[in-house]
């Protein structure tokens, strides 16, 4: 994974723990850096390892490391050179679809500047009026509940109202990939 990432869960971690708890947590994540280079392609495991030892250093399960840095996410990459791709939206139901619609254009053109991104694919399926399905398909193991936080932010962002339901890799079912289910409320 590209620094960014990395430089993202480094400052969830001193945000609310302080520099003292993040550099603990590379030193037994075996990570030899407290800081990263956002245009630096980093092998996964140094991030995987970081979200095990926060996990472990906050007495938090995975999941909810996973669930919080995604809310992060959108927060951090609207201040990190992104702000551009959210303000082609506007806030509310359509500009929070549209904005699932493209990113996997935002993903392409990211690409150009990082050439090993290895992007998940994210694609909407409106279901009606209210619902929407987004698949999910990445190499990368266990980070559905980042999806989860990623969403919570986009709708903090988008100020709509909808709630998340996963749909988890169940072959037997028909999902060969992680489906979120997204109900918007007549709030939003």
């Amino acid at each position: 994974m590209y620094g960014l990432v990395n430089k993202a869960i480094h400052e969830l971690v001193v945000s609310g723990h302080g520099e003292e708890a993040w550099t603990g947590i590379c030193t037994r994540a075996g990570v030899d850096t407290t800081r990263f280079v956002a245009l630096q392609s980093y092998p996964d495991a140094v991030t995987y390892g970081l979200v095990g030892e926060v996990s472990k250093t906050l007495g938090a399960p995975q999941e909810e490391v996973l669930k919080a840095f995604g809310r992060h996410w959108v927060k951090f990459t609207g201040r990190e050179g992104h702000k551009d791709a959210f303000e082609l939206y506007p806030k509310g139901k359509e500009g929070f679809i549209s904005f699932l619609e493209n990113l996997d254009d935002m993903h392409a053109r990211m690409m150009m500047a990082m050439p090993e991104l290895k992007p998940p694919q994210l694609y909407a399926e409106r279901l009606d009026e209210d619902n929407l399905r987004l698949h999910y398909v990445s190499h990368r193991p266990g980070l559905a509940p980042m999806v989860i936080g990623l969403l919570d932010g986009l709708y903090e962002y988008f100020e709509v109202s909808a709630s998340t339901k996963h749909l988890p890799v169940d072959p037997e079912a028909g999902r060969e990939h992680d489906e979120f289910h997204v109900e918007f409320s007549n709030a939003g």
